[in-house]
């Protein structure tokens, strides 16, 4: 039987892997350890290691790593506590293969204890270029240090190969998150306005809104030209989620939780949950703000995206996607171009079956014996321009 070790951090990157974890379970030749980390085990951000265990999953060991703040030393010591910490599990457990999820910091540290105790990793959303973020380094330097590749789109999984990764352990599979939309039985309307308190005739957005952490000191001033865009747009009511414990994150909560303090309109969550997250998203006029979940989930809802700024610049984008800069003119212009737009539903990120393909190719690749430490590298042809 093979231990596959499936790692989440955050409350997103939980509700991307919620499938796959749970086709990961029911399958009788693996056995599945969930490795619970990073923002789950915070009160700040919502404790969301419940949603977990609320789903019914056997958590097998949690692993804190996240230190008090969000300076660049306090994420750089998250990473070397994710490695002292992964690496005592990857050395006492040795599991047979690693599954980790896109480009937050910790990967880094995860994924180098992972190397360095010759566990072999798997890597979903490779590939993909978010070039405002130093999201976009870590992501490549994972994909170097995995084997096997499971990419959302072609464009994406071209990429990884041009990366130096041979073709036969790079596959196109699409995205989880339109799985969890296609397959996860929503709230209703009247239930979700219900749950969160909301009336059902007034209007809502959805807003989610990070740091863009490769530009200096912007956070702050992008959020208040956010909040400002939102405040003169105030027929709507506003849904807020926290931003990641990101360089600069504490200081948009702050700001936020100011204004959603003052104004009636507006209200701040540390976490949603996977279900009521979906359901508020499918009924919003639109999401707002930069988080990847406006360029993948929403687009496949049918729901409009108003992304801000240069965080996601270098994703594919689905028609529902207006793109303006972090400028409170161009957010309000945006906004209101969504609100008249008419629901498109997207499947450029796939088909809603990417849990099934996962689990058949690494299946597949255990039955051959296919899984090995040593790469090669594959050189593309090149042309000078």
């Amino acid at each position: 039987m093979k231990k596959i070790a499936v790692v989440t951090a955050t409350r997103a990157e939980y509700g991307i892997l919620r499938p796959l974890i749970f086709r990961l379970k029911q399958e009788k030749g693996f056995r599945m350890q969930l490795v619970v980390t990073g923002m789950h085990l915070l009160e700040q951000y919502g404790n969301t290691r419940k949603e977990i265990e609320g789903d019914g999953l056997p958590i097998f060991l949690e692993i804190p790593i996240l230190e008090p703040g969000n300076t660049p030393y306090d994420i750089s010591v998250t990473m070397a506590n994710a490695i002292r910490g992964f690496a005592q599990y990857f050395r006492d457990e040795k599991p047979d293969l690693l599954i980790v999820l896109g480009d937050r910091t910790e990967l880094l540290g995860i994924c180098a204890a992972a190397l360095n105790e010759g566990v072999p990793i798997a890597h979903l959303h490779g590939g993909e270029r978010t070039e405002g973020v130093v999201d976009d380094c870590i992501r490549h330097a994972v994909t170097k240090m995995s084997y096997l590749h499971f990419a959302a789109t072609e464009e994406y999984r071209k990429r990884i190969i041009q990366l130096g990764e041979e073709p036969d352990r790079v596959f196109q599979v699409g995205a989880l998150g339109v799985e969890n939309i296609l397959h996860l039985p929503l709230l209703t309307h009247e239930e979700i306005c219900r749950e969160l308190g909301l009336s059902k005739e007034q209007r809502y957005v959805v807003v989610t809104f990070h740091p863009v952490t490769l530009e200096e000191d912007t956070a702050e001033s992008q959020t208040r030209e956010l909040l400002a865009a939102m405040e003169q747009k105030s027929e709507f009511f506003y849904l807020i989620t926290k931003a990641n414990a990101d360089a600069g994150g504490a200081r948009v909560n702050a700001l936020l939780e100011s204004m959603a303090a003052k104004c009636e309109n507006m209200r701040l969550v540390s976490s949603l949950g996977v279900l009521r997250y979906l359901s508020a998203v499918k009924y919003s006029a639109f999401v707002l703000g930069n988080s990847s979940s406006g360029i993948i989930e929403a687009p496949a809802l049918g729901t409009p995206t108003v992304n801000i700024g240069d965080r996601q610049r270098g994703r594919q984008l689905a028609e529902t996607v207006i793109s303006c800069a972090p400028v409170c003119g161009e957010i309000k212009e945006a906004m209101e171009k969504a609100s008249q737009m008419e629901a498109k539903a997207s499947l450029l990120y796939g088909d809603g079956n990417t849990s099934e393909k996962i689990v058949n190719i690494v299946k597949e690749f255990f039955s051959q014996d296919r899984i090995k430490r040593k790469k090669t590298f594959y050189d593309v042809e090149w042309q000078e321009k």
